[in-house]
């Protein structure tokens, strides 16, 4: 712009000729004469207008018409090659090979494979521009306070007491408030995708009029025709317990619960790209459930408050909690020789009278319940590994009485908690059946383990060296009483007590002399 003023300053004011000008400004001839006859054509035709037309045409950039210029390389031969690419990119897209489609640098040295000469530029705007055109438009909306929520899923990968796992993070986002709540499984299955929603209405105490879901496998049975999809039973009972709507999003559309993907990938990026190290389960969820709870006490500029307290306004107009939905599949497994059933590939203990029984176990997302004659009989801590077992030393105790060397090795043993092995090694290696009869003195009485423990180490203080089973009975005795019976425990200071705890002391002082 600056150069054409220079050009009609130079032959107006100082009367340079075109070749002088075009020399001294480096130009070619053909350049100074076009805007030398632009100006004198607009000078002859504007009238009283023409010194506003002339002070725009000083304004305006210099342009060049080049919508009629011939391609030099993008020929129709490559156009139509570039299409073929890009119609099969669409056809893979439909099929679910979205992750296989060939990108503009594939598609440039596909060109170049055929043997055409076209620089990369080219071809990323020719497809730059077709793309454009088929873009779609997107429709702002609205939402309601209490009406909508969205829920999705998101994976993680922790560190848990130095063993790599991945966990899954179930997300709910208010679509009014963009209010987040999230909790941890190890699998994305049916039972963690109902009791995710029993944790979140219970957690805000009242249902959402309607939840949004995309195509996942938990929520969507079968697709019928290309629009229809059917609910899984999971999401009927859901909804008929909770008596929310339920509303699918379009294929490959995730943009129709934005809320909730941005707040996967925005709440895994918070919590966990500065620590992916915890020592349990427990420990990573209550470190999530703070960082959640941050989150939604930050203002939101464009409504000047946090969606915790939007999700307060919201709380009136929600449907009524009716309480926690009993989750859970029900399975009949046979109790092997092993006196475990299977499931999953990880085997579990029940009491060894139920040997060659079946058994009815309700499998829930964290726990096992296993009945047996419509009587509970024992719960598990459910696994998620390969090839694991879980054994209750309790459960083996009457086997045990008649095969008291079986212990020593036995995996029961070294499941049971480190106290009471600790309690056997020190005292009861060379007398299994002894450790034997006092545990089926507790399991009978109700005595708790931390109870025998405490009573063992009594009995150190006071026989270091002579901890029997008929002393540990005996000291359990009336205490073990007392506790199931809510009676007063024996007074330990009682004269006569003390004096023959003292002769006992002094008694075994003598044989460990000996």
């Amino acid at each position: 712009m600056d150069t054409k003023q220079e050009i009609l300053r130079r032959y107006l004011r100082e009367g340079d000729s075109e070749r002088k000008i075009a020399r001294d400004l480096q130009l070619n001839r053909k350049t100074v004469k076009k805007h030398l006859l632009e100006n004198l054509q607009v000078q002859k035709t504007s009238g009283t207008q023409g010194n506003v037309d002339i002070q725009e045409r000083l304004l305006s950039v210099p342009s060049y018409d080049v919508s009629h210029r011939a391609k030099r390389k993008l020929v129709k031969g490559i156009e139509d090659l570039i299409k073929e690419q890009m119609q099969e990119n669409d056809r893979k897209k439909r099929n679910g090979l979205r992750k296989q489609i060939k990108r503009k640098v594939d598609i440039h040295e596909y060109l170049l494979g055929k043997g055409y000469k076209i620089g990369y530029t080219t071809v990323c705007n020719y497809i730059r521009e077709h793309e454009i055109a088929t873009r779609e438009a997107f429709i702002r909306q609205e939402h309601h306070k209490g009406e909508e929520c969205e829920f999705d899923w998101g994976k993680v990968k922790l560190n848990m007491a130095g063993e790599e796992k991945r966990l899954y993070m179930a997300m709910f986002t208010t679509t009014y408030g963009n209010y987040r709540y999230g909790n941890l499984y190890s699998r994305q299955d049916t039972l963690a995708f109902m009791e995710s929603h029993n944790d979140f209405y219970a957690h805000v105490g009242g249902v959402h009029h309607e939840m949004v879901y995309d195509n996942m496998r938990v929520a969507v049975a079968e697709f019928v025709g290309r629009h229809e999809k059917t609910p899984t039973k999971a999401l009927i009972n859901l909804s008929g317990w909770y008596h929310f709507r339920w509303r699918f999003c379009n294929v490959r559309k995730g943009n129709e619960k934005g809320h909730v993907e941005r707040s996967v990938e925005m709440v895994r990026r918070k919590a966990f790209s500065d620590r992916s190290t915890f020592d349990s389960y427990e420990q990573a969820l209550d470190y999530l459930t703070s960082i959640l709870e941050r989150l939604n006490g930050l203002s939101d500029p464009r409504k000047d408050k946090s969606p915790q307290e939007m999700l307060q306004e919201e709380v009136p107009l929600l449907w009524k909690y009716p309480g926690s939905m009993e989750c859970y599949l029900t399975e009949f497994l046979k109790v092997d020789k092993y006196s475990t059933f299977c499931y999953g590939t990880n085997h579990y203990s029940v009491p060894d009278y139920l040997v060659s029984h079946m058994v009815e176990v309700k499998i829930y997302a964290n726990q096992l319940k296993v009945y047996a004659d419509n009587t509970p009989v024992c719960r598990h801590e459910r696994k998620y590994g390969m090839y694991q077992w879980e054994i209750n030393l309790e459960h083996y105790l009457k086997t045990l009485s008649r095969k008291p060397g079986a212990l020593h090795g036995s995996v029961a043993l070294e499941q049971a908690p480190g106290e009471m092995k600790q309690l056997y090694q020190t005292f009861f290696t060379s007398q299994p059946r002894s450790f034997i009869d006092i545990l089926l003195y507790c399991q009978d009485k109700q005595v708790s383990y931390k109870k025998l423990v405490s009573t063992v180490n009594e009995l150190r203080k006071q026989c270091p060296k002579d901890i029997s089973c008929d002393k540990v009975i005996a000291q359990l005795g009336n205490n073990a009483q007392s506790d199931i019976m809510g009676l007063t425990p024996v007074n330990r200071n009682h004269e006569i007590e003390y004096h023959s705890l003292e002769q006992l002391r002094e008694i075994s002082q003598m044989v460990e002399s000996f």
